[in-house]
């Protein structure tokens, strides 16, 4: 049923395993390999089609620094955690009580409700650009953080209560039952018991949710024009001009974007990995 220990299996599948993961893992890292060296490389080495060679000249300080002296980096970033920041607490809040409500109280409705939740992570969010668009310049809300936060708490809770009534619903409902006995109100059950069991998988959603708004790119090209408002993945793209990139900014650009929420996980890591893990053996 599960997987053989790589220890128990063949030699030969040993062998084969140790040389597919480096040429796997080289792969996939490539791409960031490559991005990483365009970042420090000048524009004439460019030009001349050194992609994937060393470096001529290594301009990592230039390139950085002219990052936030030719665009308002500064102020893309700010924007974004103005986006992101709002939007990881509204939607775990939103969806933890959900979620509550969902995995512990049976009512009429109760799995068509969570059901609507379910079907909502399959709407394909590309058919939604025009109508989204319009209903934000309808309620004036275009061009603004107010806006862009809305919307990707509107679209984000629907799998962070997915991913909550799961873990939730497998508390013991004798721990809600005894509170109760005791004459614990259920604010109080939910405060003081259920929350501090599901850190973990409320820390794992934050990375997630955190990871998924500040990497957006499709709703803030479509929900933001100014520079104000633009978070960093759609200020990039201003650095991609009709007749020239600047390939090297835009990817020092990128990789100062990644940092945030790179740094984010290793400091989760620990409560990340327990969150997906939690209640993973039945028992």
């Amino acid at each position: 049923m599960f997987p053989t220990p790589l220890k128990h299996r063949s030699k030969t599948a040993n062998i084969s395993y140790r040389i597919a993961l480096p040429i796997t893992l080289l792969i996939w890292l490539l791409p960031l390999l490559a991005v990483a060296l365009t970042s420090v490389r000048s524009i004439a080495d460019i030009n001349q089609g050194n992609y994937w060679g060393i470096p001529t000249e290594w301009n990592m300080l230039q390139n950085y620094s002219q990052v936030f002296e030719v665009t308002p980096m500064w102020q893309y970033l700010v924007n974004t955690l103005k986006i992101t920041i709002p939007t990881v607490i509204g939607s775990i809040t939103l969806a933890t009580l959900a979620g509550f409500a969902l995995a512990k109280y049976k009512f009429r409705g109760n799995t068509l409700l969570f059901a609507l939740f379910i079907a909502g992570n399959f709407v394909p969010f590309q058919i939604l650009m025009i109508p989204v668009r319009d209903l934000t310049i309808s309620f004036g809300m275009y061009d603004t953080t107010i806006g862009l936060v809305l919307f990707h708490v509107a679209f984000q809770t629907g799998f962070c209560t997915l991913f909550m009534r799961n873990f939730i619903a497998q508390l013991p409902n004798e721990l809600m039952e005894s509170a109760r006995s005791e004459g614990v109100k259920d604010w109080q059950i939910f405060t003081y018991i259920i929350l501090p069991l599901v850190r973990p998988a409320l820390a794992a959603l934050a990375v997630l949710i955190f990871t998924f708004i500040w990497n957006d790119f499709f709703w803030a090209l479509i929900l933001v024009q100014s520079d104000e408002v633009r978070p960093i993945t759609a200020g990039l793209s201003a650095l991609k001009g009709q007749w020239l990139a600047s390939w090297h900014l835009i990817s020092a650009g990128s990789i100062i974007a990644a940092i945030p929420p790179v740094m984010l996980f290793f400091l989760m890591q620990k409560h990340f990995v327990a969150g997906l893990t939690l209640g993973a053996n039945k028992g």
